[in-house]
């Protein structure tokens, strides 16, 4: 149920059990800034935005605070008073009265996490950078869109059109209609370029995982930003362990302080909880999932880690060692050659080696959810040499075929073997096991998480930003777990099930399949 309240009178709250006091506290001060920027959520209507600074507000809680549910009502509640949602797909020609959110997560996963809740979310990455659409097939999407002429188009019959219509109306993505017209990508997209026109309101996901750089930017574009975040994460590489929210003054965060348990309560998120005890060390946290383990099968206890589960669910680490040995482990219970990948193997993308020259081709390749830490399941070798089929977890056009630098790492070997390697494109590392630090952002049905790897990091008794670092780590990989928790006790790996496969891998609309065109220059 959408809350209504008036500006003008802070004192009344949507009843229970709509928001919480803290989430209502939140929702007035999220009212009042989006006012400002000119929506009336009150009375439901775009008004002309008040004269001053550009405002930054952030939204800070752990994990079952309701950051999520707020980020769902405050993008509801925009809607329907009129403010155009920005897919970073494509865009259609804005009115001058018209006003604009953009929900954005700096991951693939974490975007694709929010859509699977009903939250219209693309990456940070599809906000810089807009695509350049072929004039004829423009006319085509602005019909789609609805601001436009049903135009008439050569290449086109009306049947492949009314195909196109279909999916729009059931999807919401303009590439994916046009895919479903029996289009390829390379079509109707002639480019990339970098955003010059300013949007009006950014709510951002997963704010911990911001770096500087991309906030910056992200200000230039928004009056209005908005990061929903928990200061309980791990801060980015290389930003000496803090979050850009941490240099916010205090009147602009605004903290949930209450946890709403899960239906049913939650195991996983009360062992989340548990950390914040300064009382607890590591001995007594293992107690805690040995007993969470013993009366709720949403925890296992777990000796050895799930082969099969890791080939879709990454197993989670602190130290890159534990990773290449579990990976190494893994392909060998899979029978998978030291020369090759098997269909269905995971990748994780580790970057785009492309020159400058080919910086147009790089956009491209983000553009279509190749940007790093994505989540890609190898499908097979490419038409070309060097190239791979792959499917991109978490994007709406999730099929391609792109130039790859597919590196095996091997443990106490120095270089990694290459079993395909174009000159240049997307650069991947094998995704069965991942650091938690890549983890963030990103969510699973089921989690294994390496034990003993939390605990050397207790041994090493480091601090981050005044908390234990095992903390923040057992925080970070617990909270990755949707449904359930594998703590895993021991350095062994159980032989797999069932093969390697992609059955389990489906795209919206058959007509995805149709076109997988090579991403990159060979």
């Amino acid at each position: 149920m959408q809350p209504t309240l008036r500006l003008d009178a802070p004192a009344e709250r949507p009843d229970p059990p709509s928001l919480s006091p803290d989430q209502a506290e939140a929702w007035d001060r999220l009212a009042e800034a989006l006012a400002a920027a000119g929506v009336d959520l009150v009375s439901e209507e775009i008004v002309p935005p008040a004269p001053g600074k550009a405002q930054v507000l952030a939204v800070l809680g752990k994990a079952g605070s309701g950051k999520t549910l707020l980020l769902a009502e405050i993008t509801r509640a925009l809607v329907a008073a009129g403010v155009h949602v920005v897919s970073g797909d494509y865009e259609s020609k804005r009115r001058k009265d018209a006003r604009s959110v953009a929900i954005l997560a700096p991951t693939n996963k974490a975007a694709f996490v929010l859509r699977t809740r009903g939250v219209p979310a693309t990456t940070i990455h599809r906000i810089l950078y807009t695509p350049v659409y072929d004039p004829e097939y423009e006319r085509l999407a602005e019909w789609l869109a609805g601001t436009g002429e049903r135009p008439v188009i050569a290449a086109l019959t009306d049947e492949a059109m009314d195909r196109a219509l279909l999916f729009y109306q059931q999807h919401g993505s303009i590439p994916g209609a046009l895919a479903a017209a029996g289009l390829r990508g390379s079509d109707f997209i002639t480019g990339w370029k970098r955003r010059e026109d300013p949007l009006d309101i950014g709510l951002i996901d997963e704010s911990s995982m911001l770096d500087e750089r991309p906030f910056e930017d992200l200000r230039e574009i928004f009056p209005l930003l908005v990061l929903f975040g928990d200061p309980a994460q791990l801060a980015p590489v290389g930003q000496s362990g803090q979050m850009v929210f941490d240099r916010l003054a205090a009147p602009q965060k605004l903290m949930l302080s209450r946890i709403h348990r899960q239906a049913g309560d939650s195991p996983i998120l009360d062992l989340a909880h548990a950390l914040a005890d300064p009382a607890v060390d590591f001995p007594a946290f293992e107690r805690l999932v040995r007993d969470a383990a013993s009366r709720d099968d949403r925890v296992v206890w777990a000796e050895r880690m799930d082969s099969d589960l890791m080939a879709r669910s990454p197993a989670l680490v602190w130290r890159n060692a534990t990773r290449v040995r579990l990976i190494t482990a893994f392909r060998a219970a899979h029978g998978a050659p030291g020369d090759a990948l098997l269909p269905g193997e995971p990748l994780v993308c580790d970057g785009i080696e492309l020159p400058l020259k080919h910086r147009k081709k790089r956009i491209d390749l983000e553009a279509r959810g190749l940007i790093k830490g994505a989540q890609v399941i190898y499908l097979g070798p490419g038409k070309k040499p060097g190239f791979s089929r792959l499917h991109v977890i978490g994007v709406p056009e999730p099929r391609l075929s792109a130039a790859s630098i597919i590196k095996i790492e091997t443990p106490d070997v120095e270089e990694p073997f290459i079993p395909y390697a174009a000159r240049m494109g997307a650069a991947f590392l094998h995704g069965a096991a991942v650091t938690i630090h890549k983890a963030q952002g990103s969510q699973w049905p089921e989690v294994q998480l390496f034990g003993p790897d939390i605990s050397a990091a207790a041994w090493a008794n480091r601090v981050e930003a005044g908390l234990p670092l095992w903390k923040r780590l057992a925080y970070v990989a617990i909270t990755r777990a949707q449904e359930r928790l594998f703590w895993v006790t021991r350095a062994a790996l159980a032989r797999p099930k069932s093969g390697l496969s992609v059955s389990d891998l489906t795209v919206e609309a058959a007509a995805l399949e149709l076109a997988a065109p090579e991403a990159a220059p060979e």
